[in-house]
This record gives C-alpha cells, structure tokens and sequence, in this order.
C-alpha cells in the first residue's frame, strides 16, 4: 500500500444526499482566465466554468456526465479494471476521494491523481496498464491520460460549441 500526500487525501463522500448534489469539477487550475475555451484543469467550457454558480442541479449534472463520459473513455482506452470492488476498497482505505455515482474508469483516474507515483502493482489496487503503455510509469500514463481527457472535451467544444450549425440556413 502507499501513503498519499495529505494534501490530496479528503474520505468520500457517497451518502444519498451529497450523490444528489453535483459539486464544482474545478480542481485549482483554471486556464479559461488565460484565453483556453476548455480548462485544462477541469476540461470544461469557459462558459461552463462563468456561470457555473448559476445552473441548476440538472444542467450541472449534465455538465457532470459529459466530463466523466470523457474521462472514462480516455481511462479505458489505457487501462482495464479488474477488480471494481478493489479498486473501490482501496480508494477507501487511502482516503482517495472520488465521486461513487462515476464509473470505476474515473474512480482508478483519481487514483492515479493521487498516487501514481507510489503504486508498484497496479494488480493489488484492482486495474492493468494495456500492453501499448506499460512502458510508462503511472505518472506518465495518468498524464496521457488527461491530455486525451483534455483532446476529448476540446474536440467536443470545437464541434458542438465554436463551429456554426453547418445544416442551419441563413
């Protein structure tokens, strides 16, 4: 087992209550104030990240499910889970918090932000590297990871937010 650096460690929180309530994605890092149409740091939109205080709980859960499709996606095009219940035991017992409603693909991502530079076995936290990157340590993997996490929500912003309906008439 590792030991997390204090500063990243906060319990999970997976009462009824707080699944209900869809909380800010920001993690500290925002690059929409430096002229980025998607956060590097969160991966959403600028407007998402301006009127964010302003939405309902819907639109945020919408905002919610789109980022996690994302980072899913680009979590298992790396990486397999196979152990959930593992995976899920060990983000307790190092205090990883993680959002219980995601899919286990973003609970291992937040995993990997907390202490990829401390797993040796990927087989005791529940997950496997694919052949194509077991060559990279886990720090370097997370952070391909969220770069394509990143590539996804700006390919995603580009064509559904910054280009024109092609099929509307004017």
């Amino acid at each position: 087992m590792f030991i997390l650096d204090s500063r990243l460690m906060s319990r999970a929180t997976t009462s009824l209550s707080s699944q209900n309530t869809i909380k800010t994605p920001c993690i500290g890092v925002c690059s929409t104030g430096i002229g980025d149409s998607v956060c590097r740091g969160c991966k959403r939109f600028s407007h998402e990240v301006i009127h964010w205080n302003g939405y309902s709980q819907d639109e945020k859960r919408f905002v919610d499910k789109r980022l996690s499709s994302f980072l899913s996606q680009a979590c298992s095009h790396k990486c397999t889970v196979t152990d959930r219940a593992l995976l899920q035991w060990q983000l307790d017992t190092q205090q990883v918090r993680y959002t219980a409603a995601h899919d286990e693909y973003c609970w291992l991502f937040q995993l990997l932000k907390a202490g990829a530079g401390q797993i040796r076995n990927p087989d005791k936290y529940g997950f496997r590297v694919h052949a194509p990157w077991n060559d990279l340590s886990l720090v370097a993997l997370r952070d391909a990871i969220d770069e394509d996490f990143w590539i996804l929500s700006t390919a995603h912003y580009d064509r559904y937010q910054a280009t024109p309906d092609l099929f509307e008439q004017g």
